[in-house]
């Protein structure tokens, strides 16, 4: 008898553009070997370069929706992204705190856009460290998010690694500091750990949009844990699907804000 796929839950937004958000963890779980869940918190009109406009769904039926998952799948891992208000935030944390079940939980805390643009309400940040945090596995900040998150400037290497081990320190969980946006000559992500740091590197590629690679990146890693890999291991799968993502990334002529992704 054929064994079922590792079932992963994704909460967060739907992308128009289908290169983040939802669409894109859908793409990275499958692609990976598991069966994806969703929970739509938001509904986005972007393409990459600009986000144009933003629709919550109601805290309850986000709730529900998580709700029904748990209880209908083996779900064995659970990846955050766009959650966007202090409602929503609250709402999907205590639902995931009475949850019969616990699998890991992998948070990509969505703030700012690879654009700038905004996508998550400033008073929502302080919700995120009260409710989201302590319940996580690993949290995935690109380098913006990071700096608000430990009010340090980031500079390089060594800033994002002190910033790193403040967070670890604070929350008690892993994170995942990523470095791509340094735009240095190497993408490195450093792996953030109780006990110590992991790094994992791959040749920097320029000229490609990176909207969508940080709901891949951490689809990718929840989809590894589903399926029963260590943290480390997890993490350098997902390292290597979303570097093979950048490098095959889809681009259309008619317009340079459709540069698209995502597939290895």
């Amino acid at each position: 008898m054929k064994k079922n796929p590792p079932v992963v839950l994704t909460i967060a937004g739907s992308d128009n553009s289908c290169g983040a958000g939802v669409q894109a963890d859908l793409k990275a779980i499958t692609a990976l070997g598991g069966y994806a869940q969703t929970a739509i918190t938001c509904v986005v009109a972007e393409v990459p370069g600009r986000v144009s406009a933003i629709q919550a769904v109601r805290p309850a039926i986000v709730v529900e929706q998580i709700r029904l998952s748990l209880e209908a799948f083996p779900v064995a891992a659970i990846k955050t992204g766009m959650l966007y208000s202090t409602a929503i935030i609250r709402a999907v944390a205590a639902e995931l705190s009475v949850a019969k079940k616990s699998p890991p939980l992998v948070v990509d805390p969505v703030m700012v856009a690879s654009s700038g643009d905004p996508l998550l309400r400033a008073s929502a940040i302080q919700a995120y460290r009260e409710w989201i945090f302590p319940l996580a596995t690993l949290v995935t900040p690109n380098l913006d998010e990071l700096r608000i998150l430990s009010g340090m400037p980031c500079r390089d290497i060594e800033e994002i690694q002190s910033a790193g081990a403040s967070l670890v320190d604070r929350y008690g969980c892993a994170f995942l500091l990523k470095g791509g946006h340094l735009r240095t000559k190497t993408a490195t992500d450093i792996l953030a750990t109780p006990k110590g740091f992991e790094v994992f590197s791959a040749p920097f590629r320029r000229n490609i949009d990176a909207h969508g690679t940080g709901c891949t990146f951490s689809a990718a890693i929840a989809t590894g844990l589903a399926s029963g890999l260590s943290l480390s291991e997890a993490v350098g799968q997902a390292k290597t699907y979303i570097t093979l993502a950048i490098e095959n990334a889809l681009r259309w002529k008619k317009a340079t804000a459709l540069d698209h992704r995502i597939r290895p």
